[in-house]
C-alpha cells in the first residue's frame, strides 16, 4: 500500500512509477483525511508494507502528513516495514529520521528512506524559483531510473537510508523546518490578480478543499498545506503570494497528474 501526498505533481509521479514497478496500492491523502485524520481509520493488516510518499517541506514532512502519521486509526502489525520515499528540488536535511521518529512514536517499524530529486516547485521566497525547463527536463527524465532502483530496493526489503542530505542537514531540519512551520506556512498572503477569469481549477483541485470561489475570485481558508498546487496550476498565472511570486515561474509539466 502506498501512501501518496502531492501538491505538484512530483510526488504522484513517483508513486505511480512505484506502485507499477511494485504492484501496489495507491491511497491519495487529501480532503479530510487530512483535515481531520482523527476521522480516518484504515486496516491494514494483510499489507506486507506501507509506502510512505510526499514532498520534503522546509527540510522536513509536511506538516499536514506528520498530522496524519500522528492521528489517522490505521490498523495494521507492529512489524510490517514501512519505507519512505519523498521527492525533494536538492537535498532533504534530515527530513528521513524526522520521518523515522514519526513511524517509531506509532510503534511501527520504519524501514528504508529514499529521496528523488524532482523539478523545483517553491517560489514563496527571495531567492527561490522554478527550474529552467531543461533541467526541470533533465531531473524528470532522470527520476525514471531513479524511482526503479528504489522500486528493486524495496522489493528486496533492503534497510538503507538511501537520502541527499545535503550540507548542515542538522540545522536546516531542526532549525530552518521548525521557523518555516511556525511562521512561513500562513495563507494570508495569497491572493487573485485581474488576470484571475474565475475558472475554478485552485478550488476544484485544491488537496485540503481550501480554496472557495466567491464573486468570481478564490478565497483561502485555513487549511493550507501550502502545497502551492492552487499557484502553479492557474492557466492565467493569476494566483500570487503577496508579492514574493511576482516575476516567478509557474510549474506545468505534471501538475495536471495531481
Amino acid at each position: 500500500m502506498i501512501f501518496c501526498f502531492s501538491g505538484t505533481g512530483n510526488s504522484r509521479h513517483v508513486t505511480t512509477l512505484l506502485a507499477n514497478n511494485l504492484n501496489e496500492q495507491i491511497i491519495e491523502m487529501r480532503g479530510e483525511m487530512l483535515t481531520k485524520p482523527t476521522s480516518y481509520s484504515c486496516d491494514l493488516g494483510n499489507q506486507s508494507r506501507v509506502i510512505w510518499v510526499f514532498p520534503i517541506y522546509s527540510w522536513g514532512v509536511p506538516p499536514v502528513v506528520a498530522e496524519f502519521i500522528k492521528k489517522a486509526s490505521l490498523t495494521i502489525n507492529n512489524d510490517t516495514p514501512h519505507y519512505m520515499v519523498c521527492s525533494c528540488g536538492d537535498n532533504i536535511g534530515n527530513g528521513h529520521k524526522h520521518w523515522r521518529k514519526m513511524i517509531s512514536k506509532r510503534g511501527w517499524t520504519p524501514q528504508s528512506t529514499f529521496s528523488v530529486q524532482m523539478p523545483n516547485t517553491y517560489t514563496l521566497m527571495k531567492g527561490f524559483d522554478v527550474d529552467s525547463k531543461e533541467i526541470e527536463q533533465q531531473k524528470i527524465a532522470k527520476s525514471i531510473t531513479r524511482i526503479e532502483d528504489i522500486a528493486q530496493k524495496i522489493a528486496s526489503c533492503e534497510i538503507v537510508d538511501d537520502v541527499v542530505r545535503g550540507n548542515w542537514p542538522w540545522t536546516k531540519t531542526a532549525i530552518i523546518y521548525p521557523y518555516f512551520k511556525r511562521y512561513c506556512m500562513s495563507p494570508r498572503p495569497f491572493h487573485a490578480t485581474d488576470k484571475c477569469t474565475a475558472c475554478g481549477k485552485c478550488e476544484k483541485t485544491c488537496p485540503l478543499n481550501n480554496i472557495v470561489i466567491t464573486n468570481n475570485r478564490p478565497n483561502w481558508h485555513d487549511n493550507c498545506a501550502l502545497c502551492l498546487r492552487c499557484y502553479h496550476i492557474c492557466p492565467t498565472h493569476a494566483i500570487a503570494y503577496g508579492k514574493a511570486t511576482k516575476g516567478k515561474g509557474q510549474y506545468k509539466s505534471l501538475i495536471h497528474n495531481t
